[in-house]
């Protein structure tokens, strides 16, 4: 098999990258380093296209025939507030390239979609519900599930799987800086010796996914399920406090929270996604709960 990995400098692309090369398959990464960090792909020796994935013309031809299409490539800073720029880059390019890979021949297409679109809707979230865009990122993933859907009416002969992450941690995410997951910027504040702060009194909760298991569900997709959407989450509650417990657990420390008002009104205190449908299309259950998986990554990041 022959695959092209946009985004593959970034964080989930590049342990994607990493996994497939691993598998035998040959991989092509596509990324203009804007975001993304070369660092990620050390260990990575397959074919690098360095370009912008708005370029569909300059890009296709260099990537040549593949087999399937991961694409992580996108502007995932939800500070961003440049609309036209970030509708430009997750929807657009995600049009050309869904055209670029009905032509071509493509047989499988899975993209990154997010739970962001599920904005503070009723736990736990689920495929069928309403969707709620609460800023111009998670607008932008709505737009490319219905150009997928568009898409796939066009070309009913390719595949198109849209996965709706939760909330990913993990190796790689570090270059992110203040966009990493909760869990790298607590650890780096409890490495540092610092009492990790958390909002009062960390009780708030997330589905916290770890990116090994993210990668599973792409491996899943490429095989298995119909076209459309299914989340990638745990299914498991994880709050502040425990993500705390688990860092001091794997860290060696005993460092308490250290708690302070929530100044934000329209935060989010729960996040919690339903995996039924992707264990059922996909075959995909995840393997790490928040403590195993912090645990895996505490030992790759010392």
């Amino acid at each position: 098999m022959r695959a092209l990995v946009t985004g593959a400098a970034g964080f989930i692309g590049s342990n994607l990258v990493a996994a497939l090369a691993r598998e035998g398959a040959s991989v092509v990464g596509l990324d203009d380093f804007s975001v993304g960090n070369f660092e990620n792909l050390r260990g990575f020796a397959g074919d690098v296209v360095a370009a912008d994935v708005c370029d569909v013309a300059g890009w296709g031809r260099r990537a040549g025939k593949v087999d399937a299409v991961f694409h992580e490539a996108a502007i995932t800073d939800t500070t961003v507030t440049d609309q036209l720029r970030m509708m430009r880059v997750n929807v657009e390019s995600f049009r050309d390239l869904l055209e670029w890979a009905a032509q071509a021949r493509v047989k499988t297409v899975v993209y990154a979609s997010s739970a962001a679109l599920y904005g503070d809707g009723a736990v736990p979230m689920r495929e069928g519900a309403r969707l709620n865009p609460l800023n111009i990122y998670a607008f932008s993933k709505r737009a490319m599930e219905a150009v997928a859907a568009g898409a796939q009416k066009r070309h009913p002969r390719m595949r198109i799987i849209g996965l709706r992450y939760f909330n990913v941690y993990g190796p790689g995410e570090s270059f992110k800086g203040k966009a990493a997951s909760m869990i790298w910027q607590l650890h780096q504040q409890m490495c540092a010796g610092l009492r990790p702060r958390i909002f009062e009194f960390g009780d708030q909760y997330r589905d916290f996914v770890y990116v090994k298991d993210v990668v599973a569900a792409n491996r899943a997709a490429l095989t298995r399920g119909r076209s459309g959407v299914y989340n990638v989450c745990t299914g498991l509650k994880t709050t502040f406090n425990q993500v705390v417990e688990s860092l001091n657990k794997a860290l060696g420390t005993r460092l308490a929270p250290d708690y302070f008002k929530n100044p934000y009104s329209f935060y989010q205190n729960e996040t919690l996604g339903d995996p039924a449908a992707a264990q059922r299309g996909l075959g995909f259950k995840a393997a790490f709960g928040s403590g195993e998986g912090i645990e895996d990554y505490m030992r790759s990041a010392s």
